[in-house]
């Protein structure tokens, strides 16, 4: 590729301008043709997605594939006499503080304009590389090169900063702990937008229809691959593998777990809940796991529900004392035990109502926990 984009820019005007078509899903895809395009001396100017595949289409089904193709438009980093450039040294320090401004300039503009998820992520790219890759090379203060793959580590977690402010309508997102911020990000890039995905649809079906499921099924939850995955949580500060109550990974793919599959570890039972051979299967062991078999909290004489460690956890534990009817028992949860005194709780409510697609399971239980705020004082 390298080798290709050296002649398309040999036969370009210096004053000309070039533009690379490119969808792919995994970053390692991104760096390998951004590489060669940057060694190929192309300066990368802007960049737009344009809806060019198939929701429909098998590889779309409950991935994060994007659904546009991102234009990449160039010029060649070419002197007047068409000589490539070689002695534009950019300064590694002044090139990180031009970044977070462009990046802020661009993905509200993208957001306006209905672009999210993966495909405003990869758009967000052309700007990016516009301020790195005006230079020959980028050097630190000791004089050490700063390499491609190093810059787009900072591109990320700049992008995924901004993502984070529309996320939570410019709230602080630094009192959030990692795992809320994750899963948010997650949800964003990969169902953001559609509203009524496949990608939904297939998660649903196979979280109630789990006894039935065949190896051609996809997982239940929000599959990433594991390389954008690891990206978006080294952009948060967080580690994949400290996540495991939230995050599975098996084999290439990530998946962020369905909150129905999070019941054991958040009401704290060691005994394996099972409900062999009935549909429905999550639900039946979230039953189980609360102890009563669905039996409202008002007529059960058990100690009040401890509550999680984090913003998420306690969520998660009220969505799905929602959705066993525990009215009695949520509402002693969020008044009594004091969760819902948390302004904080409340803003990742509304966060993820808005990034669950709107059929999913999900979507439906933290709404229905939203509808009691006002009932119950908050």
């Amino acid at each position: 590729m390298e080798r290709a984009l050296v002649e398309g820019r040999r036969v370009t005007m210096p004053t000309g301008i070039g533009v690379v078509v490119f969808a792919h899903k995994s970053t390692a895809g991104w760096e390998a043709i951004l590489s060669a395009l940057i060694n190929a001396g192309w300066i990368a100017t802007a960049s737009w997605p344009v809806d060019t595949e198939m929701g429909s289409r098998v590889n779309a089904m409950g991935t994060a594939s994007l659904a546009s193709s991102v234009h990449i438009v160039c010029r060649p980093r070419e002197n007047s006499d068409g000589s490539l450039q070689t002695g534009n040294i950019g300064d590694w320090r002044e090139v990180l503080q031009e970044l977070p401004s462009r990046i802020h300039e661009w993905m509200p503009r993208l957001a306006a304009e209905g672009v999210v998820g993966a495909d405003a992520i990869f758009a967000c790219l052309g700007p990016a590389l516009e301020i790195f890759s005006r230079y020959s090379r980028v050097e630190k203060a000791s004089g050490d090169v700063v390499t491609l793959k190093e810059y787009l580590e900072h591109v990320w977690a700049a992008v995924e900063k901004e993502a984070l402010n529309m996320i939570f309508e410019g709230a602080d997102t630094s009192g959030f702990e990692e795992d809320a911020r994750l899963t948010a990000m997650w949800l964003w890039t990969l169902v953001a937008g559609k509203t009524d995905s496949v990608a939904a649809e297939n998660t649903q079906e196979n979280m109630d229809d789990e006894d039935d499921a065949k190896p051609a099924k996809a997982p239940s939850g929000y599959v990433l691959e594991y390389d954008a995955a690891r990206k978006i949580a080294q952009g948060l500060g967080a580690h994949l593998e400290t996540l495991t109550s939230l995050i599975e990974v098996p084999g290439d793919k990530a998946r962020l777990l369905p909150v129905s599959e999070r019941a054991r570890h958040l009401f704290g039972k060691e005994e394996e809940a099972s409900a062999k051979g009935k549909k429905k299967q999550p639900q039946m062991d979230m039953f189980s796991l609360l102890g009563d078999d669905g039996a409202d909290a008002q007529a059960s004489a058990g100690p009040p529900l401890r509550p999680g460690a984090t913003v998420l956890d306690r969520l998660h534990q009220s969505m799905l004392l929602f959705a066993a009817g525990r009215s009695e028992g949520l509402k002693r949860f969020l008044v009594e035990e004091g969760v819902g005194r948390d302004a904080r709780f409340w803003r990742l409510a509304q966060a993820l109502s808005a990034l669950f697609p709107v059929s999913s399971t999900e979507k439906r239980w933290v709404d229905g926990v939203l509808a009691r705020k006002k009932g119950l004082g908050f």
